[in-house]
């Protein structure tokens, strides 16, 4: 009879075995070409994956007590504990999650208080306009995050009768700007759904907890620690867990200089394991006794999807730092744009800017900036002013002169995938001018409400370059030094009342 048990639960086995799903083919739903049936991904050896139930129970018992012990205190934790009404706490969570996409905590925390102040519900949220979210949004980065937020919160209220979803799959797939990720953390953290969630620190956690050396962007190894963390996931608190599980990552198994003495989960980490393993190797070989013993812990597999490739072994410096192992980052495009800030006094004598808005769509959607041109990559400065000086004159009427604009320098600006390099000139102006709104909407702004508009950083980066050469050529600041590279322009523009001398009015622009 045993025998028969035994032949029965191998059948079961090799059956769940032949249904793993390809993540190739469910992404793409379609099997692959030459009709034949879709190869079953390679699987990891077991020390890679978690399968021992009292290691899981054990796992998630520690990690949740140290979680209620040294969680950190953020308002949207607050509003998920607090709020009664299930679509507001979903809201919470969800607004806090965009936000922190690619955003520090200590950054997000003011933009998320005011935001749910000005905004506490998904219908009020719905009524604003996409000027005010982009002012409110201005400095988080990634402005089309804020769009998107706007655009799925009017479709829960004018298509989902203002009910959120409920599912992780739902979340997914009704809403605009939702990821898989997103959609787990809302659905586990907010309905109680027993769905794992996997994020930057996420994957570092579970590449250390399994000594996960592959490249950590690979689409096949991302569902793998998927599968992973929906194994993991605490049944009766998967919002607190999944959280408890990002808390790690943040604030103790951190990308360089981890607090592995700190670490709740330390005892089920096969990379400190390994670190453990090569000190004690290391220390074998100085003292002479090493001897070629095959170690438990390691694959014995050839070409194991998960371990780290031959070309890179183990950097005894790095520690559980070597896990988890990145694809190259791409380096950022570069780009170049002249950039014009234009100025006159106003009514009240207060010194004011022209700013236009940028299209509604591609980078920085919808903001506010001077009067800018893209630049060809290696035009010459004297070929920059003319570019930028007809591209003045056809958007304002005047007639700028290229010998006008006064230099003021370079301003550099890091996006996620572009270089940006603003060369800033100013352009003093004695009277109104205004753009053909058919071209694009602008208007002249005192700096305080420059500051109050949804403005990138990058452009108060432009002003504020302004300024302080502004400042430092009639010494105010700190000395009246010119800032190495400035180069002379035309006729001053500060808002100082200085009088130009004759000599300096009547010079010619130095040649570029």
């Amino acid at each position: 009879m045993s025998q028969l048990r035994a032949a029965a639960a191998a059948a079961r086995g090799l059956r769940r075995s032949r249904a793993v799903r390809s993540p190739e083919k469910s992404r793409k739903g379609a099997a692959p070409r030459g009709g034949g049936p879709a190869p079953a991904p390679a699987q990891p050896p077991a020390r890679h994956l978690f399968s021992d139930a009292a290691e899981i129970e054990a796992l998630r018992r520690n990690l949740l007590a140290w979680y209620d012990k040294c969680k950190r205190d953020l308002p949207w934790r607050t509003l998920a504990a607090s709020e009664p009404d299930v679509d507001r706490r979903a809201y919470a969570v969800w607004v806090s999650e965009i936000m922190l996409q690619q955003t520090q905590v200590a950054t997000v925390i003011d933009y998320y208080n005011r935001w749910m102040q000005k905004w506490p519900t998904l219908q009020a949220l719905a009524e604003a306009s996409l000027e005010e979210v982009n002012e409110l949004w201005a400095g988080l980065g990634y402005y089309s995050r804020g769009k998107r937020l706007q655009e799925a919160a009017r479709k829960v209220v004018s298509e989902l009768a203002g009910r959120m979803p409920r599912t992780a799959e739902d979340l997914q797939k009704l809403l605009p700007g939702v990821g898989r990720y997103t959609a787990g953390a809302i659905a586990s953290i907010s309905y109680g759904q027993a769905t794992g969630v996997v994020d930057g620190n996420v994957i570092r956690v579970l590449c250390r907890l399994r000594c996960i050396g592959a490249d950590s962007s690979n689409p096949a190894v991302i569902d793998r620690l998927w599968d992973m963390a929906n194994a993991l996931v605490d049944r009766s608190r998967p919002g607190d867990f999944n959280q408890a599980l990002m808390e790690l990552g943040a604030t103790v198994c951190v990308p360089k200089a981890p607090l592995c003495e700190q670490c709740p989960v330390k005892q089920h980490c096969r990379a400190r394991r390994r670190v453990e393993k090569e000190l004690a190797l290391a220390s074998q070989r100085l003292l002479g006794t090493c001897l070629p013993v095959p170690d438990v812990e390691d694959c014995s597999v050839g070409g194991c999807p998960f371990c780290p490739p031959a070309t890179e072994p183990w950097d005894s410096s790095l520690g559980v730092t070597n896990f988890p192992r990145k694809a190259a980052k791409k380096q950022p495009r570069v780009a170049w744009t002249a950039t014009c800030v234009l100025e006159r006094r106003g009514r009240c004598g207060a010194l004011e800017y022209l700013i236009v808005q940028r299209p509604s769509s591609g980078l920085l959607a919808g903001l506010w900036e001077f009067p800018s041109l893209p630049l060809a990559l290696g035009l010459q400065e004297e070929k920059q002013r003319e570019a930028l000086a007809d591209h003045l004159r056809a958007w304002t009427g005047w007639p700028v002169a290229a010998g006008g604009l006064r230099y003021v320098g370079e301003v550099i600006h890091i996006f996620s995938h572009i270089h940006q390099t603003y060369v800033v000139y100013s352009l003093p102006m004695d009277g109104d001018v205004t753009l053909d709104p058919a071209l694009s909407p602008s208007r002249w702004v005192t700096e305080e409400e420059f500051h109050a508009s949804a403005v990138s950083t990058a452009m108060k980066k432009v002003l504020k370059a302004c300024k302080k050469q502004c400042g430092e050529q009639n010494g105010f600041g700190k000395g009246s030094k010119r800032k190495r590279g400035a180069k002379p322009g035309g006729a001053s523009s500060c808002p100082t009342g200085t009088q130009l001398s004759l000599h300096a009015f009547l010079r010619a622009p130095s040649p570029q």
